[in-house]
């Protein structure tokens, strides 16, 4: 039953990036009303809400972009650092909207970021030490507990991380509203654009929190 979830969540992860970037590439097409590349966009966006000190670097990949809060950086892929379009806009803009929760000391911003150490040590040790566990749980069963806990944190920063981006989402769609970079036609694609960004962000949360659940029946069903 647990491996038809796992397989489920896969399936359905796939799905969700399979259509994003499917709609990248099709609001990629349709120009931004003003002619601003992204990286041109965060420094509107930046100036407007009158934030200073954040650096904007290109980086490789394809759907790479993230605002780094430990040295203000945006970071953004060179399809959207360049790209003149709605989905460049989007990305960018939302990826200003976490230096915006960042200048304005945004609670679950906070938060996500002081896990980010913890969470580094787990997800480099856990996989190691939950097999460990599990192949000792009859006889140290503490090990397996201490690689659910480790576990737990990392399914805890998932969770801290969905009201983070949401909230960066939203008010990305409401600057790019006022500030003129979409029509109202355009605005729905860049919407629709970040709704399933956010969508890969919901099931890997969910996904998380399934395998939490897998690893603690393993050590409720321990023999004594």
């Amino acid at each position: 039953m647990i491996w038809i979830i796992f397989i489920g969540f896969a399936l359905i992860s796939w799905l969700i990036s399979h259509q994003l970037k499917k709609r990248f590439k099709e609001y990629s097409e349709i120009p931004t009303a003003n002619g601003m590349s992204g990286k041109e966009v965060v420094e509107k966006m930046l100036r407007d809400h009158n934030i200073y000190g954040v650096r904007i670097q290109s980086v490789e990949g394809q759907l790479t972009d993230h605002y780094n809060p430990a040295d203000k950086t945006i970071n953004l892929s060179e399809e959207v650092f360049y790209g003149k379009h709605i989905a460049a806009a989007a990305v960018a803009a939302h990826e200003t909207g976490h230096a915006v929760q960042h200048s304005l000391a945004y609670s679950w911003l906070g938060l996500r970021s002081s896990l980010v150490p913890v969470v580094s040590f787990s997800s480099r040790y856990m996989q190691w030490i939950l097999l460990a566990g599990i192949l000792l749980v009859n006889s140290f069963p503490a090990l397996l507990l201490f690689g659910i806990f480790l576990f737990a944190l990392t399914t805890l920063f998932s969770f801290i991380t969905l009201p983070v981006e949401i909230n960066a989402s939203n008010r990305a769609l409401v600057w790019l509203q006022t500030s003129g970079i979409t029509t109202r036609q355009s605005h729905e694609k860049a919407e629709d654009a970040l709704r399933w960004a956010g969508y890969t962000y919901v099931v890997a949360a969910l996904s998380s929190l399934a395998t939490l659940l897998y690893y603690i029946a393993i050590y409720m069903g321990r023999r004594d």
